[in-house]
């Protein structure tokens, strides 16, 4: 995948729509409880809404999207245009890694997971959330008109269909132990995964 952000995915409209699920935090909180002081990456951070209550948690987080709307538009310090598969940051540069409902978007999903990997540290801790999709593209339908008008192409929004052991399996190859998964209904049918970076 190109280092270059997805034309598709340059939107201020698509950028506005994209709020916060305060169970999104809940779900931080769960899985990384202690932020105080630690370097965190959100990857798809949209206009930073989330980005911004993990640095009112005391976390040095800075967030990247491949939306130039997003971040010329943000709501906080910290951000940049970012491909999640080409990140300009060094190997384990951060403690932990956030992605919010952004690996299903990804064509080039395993050189994207092999980038949030590579970045974290070893004892580090990868939180991922993606939809719970019983077709591919079912709730990218509305992200579709935005973004192509056309409700038809939302298979080239959500362009990965995943559930928690389908995401391990791709993760089989990386430093990584799968920590916990679970399925939620709140907001919208969703499943969190949580993997510990692995290595000395």
């Amino acid at each position: 995948m190109s280092s270059d952000p997805p034309a598709a995915y340059d939107s201020l409209t698509y950028a506005k729509v994209n709020r916060l699920d305060p169970h999104h935090l809940y779900r931080v909180r769960e899985a990384l409880p202690d932020l105080a002081g630690k370097e965190v990456l959100e990857v798809g951070c949209g206009r930073g809404h989330l980005l911004h209550l993990l640095q009112r948690q005391g976390a040095h987080a800075i967030g990247v999207d491949a939306n130039p709307q997003a971040v010329a538009n943000g709501a906080v310090d910290g951000m940049q245009v970012a491909d999640a598969g080409a990140l300009p940051f060094d190997d384990a540069r951060f403690d932990a890694l956030v992605s919010v409902h952004t690996i299903e978007h990804l064509p080039e999903l395993d050189q994207g997971l092999a980038e949030m990997v590579r970045v974290v540290r070893p004892g580090g801790r990868l939180l991922l959330i993606y939809p719970a999709e019983p077709i591919m593209g079912l709730w990218a339908i509305p992200t579709a008109v935005i973004l192509h008008r056309n409700p038809f192409k939302a298979r080239q929004v959500h362009c990965q269909k995943l559930t928690p052991t389908r995401l391990r399996a791709r993760l089989t190859t990386q430093p990584v132990a799968h920590d916990w998964s679970d399925f939620s209904w709140r907001g919208w049918p969703q499943y969190t995964s949580v993997f510990d970076r692995l290595g000395g």
